[in-house]
């Protein structure tokens, strides 16, 4: 066993995360939800959402089973959707093709929607106790300093470089706590800001650190300015409801409950109108709202509109009337329930 792995065993033992609701399980489902909720979301984030989602849906049957509004539901205000997405396409893969059972087979669940090569080890090496190599983005960081592995990680000659590394160091045996104590390190130790490498197990062989050049490695992302976007959301209010339509299934917020948009052309009256026989007075602009995506900001204008009446036989297909508190509960992105938690305020309830 590397030197590497044997002090990272022993440190995890006393100094790892033992208490995580997903720990101590050997159900293929439980780690592999935990896995994707686990993909840029923090532990903190994830814990409740984790709990309510197994608490629904317990295994591979009923989350095959669901409808995918009630799977979105579920995850919303968790973020990257298509990860819900993908896990309720990948529940009805199993039930199709597995006999409803969690293949054990690498290939096999890498090949699964939403899997990648280091979800499918960690769900290989904490499920099944294969001996599998991971490489996420805290470990990614830990080997980059570790062993002074220069270039963004995120291109590939580097990534490859680091693949090699990541099989190399893997113990023969405690796959397992080795894998965990792995993120571990990553998470609560060799943090991208300060590094707290006074407590590190394996300090004294960290080439960064020997070098002093901890905030070297890894070399972050190469700077882009994001692109700039706008949208106009119509905020229709009546009788102490909101109206929200669905999204399409692809793109951004895929499924989700939204909002109808505008690009701030046509004059919002005529288009509750025109699309949805609304009746309606002056819109009321409210503060515009700043939303980062990973590859651009969208601003968005809400436009506060009071329908006062709706024509006789007009349809709102894929549209819907909710209360605030009912809109709350269904599958929306995370601007929308912003504004929602904004008309809930009692400042906010002459307007609905």
């Amino acid at each position: 066993m590397s030197a590497f792995a044997q002090q990272l065993i022993c440190w995890h033992k006393q100094h790892g995360r033992h208490g995580l609701p997903w720990q101590g399980s050997r159900d293929p489902y439980a780690v592999w939800l935990s896995e994707i909720m686990l993909q840029q979301t923090q532990v903190s984030s994830v814990i409740p959402y984790y709990r309510r989602f197994l608490g629904s849906f317990p295994d591979i049957a009923a989350l095959a089973a669901a409808e995918g509004d009630e799977v979105l539901a579920h995850w919303s205000g968790l973020g990257y959707y298509s990860r819900a997405r993908n896990l309720h396409r990948a529940a009805q893969i199993m039930a199709e093709q597995h006999a409803g059972e969690f293949p054990r087979e690498f290939e096999h669940i890498q090949a699964l929607p939403g899997i990648g090569r280091s979800t499918a080890a960690a769900i290989s090496a904490f499920a099944f106790g294969a001996r599998r190599a991971i490489l996420d983005g805290n470990v990614k960081r830990v080997l980059a300093r570790y062993l002074a592995v220069a270039g963004y990680p995120g291109e590939k000659k580097v990534e490859d470089l680091l693949w090699r590394h990541a099989e190399a160091l893997l113990p023969e045996n405690g796959i397992e706590i080795y894998t965990q104590a792995l993120m571990d390190l990553g998470a609560t130790l060799c943090k991208r800001g300060k590094p707290e490498c006074a407590s590190c197990p394996v300090s004294a062989d960290c080439i960064a650190r020997q070098q002093g050049r901890q905030g070297v490695f890894p070399q972050p992302r190469p700077r882009k300015s994001l692109p700039e976007k706008a949208t106009t959301m119509l905020l229709f209010m009546r009788q102490g409801e909101i109206f929200l339509e669905k999204r399409p299934p692809a793109g951004i917020w895929g499924g989700l409950w939204s909002f109808p948009e505008s690009d701030g052309t046509e004059d919002a009256q005529r288009q509750g109108e025109m699309r949805f026989g609304f009746e309606s007075g002056p819109p009321e602009p409210a503060p515009v709202m700043r939303h980062v995506f990973t590859h651009f900001r969208l601003h968005i204008q809400p436009l506060l509109i009071n329908v006062r009446r709706i024509r006789p036989g007009a349809r709102q297909q894929d549209g819907v009337w909710l209360t605030v508190d009912d809109a709350m509960e269904v599958a929306i992105p995370t601007p929308v329930r912003k504004l929602l938690a904004g008309l809930g305020r009692p400042e906010r309830k002459g307007l609905s």
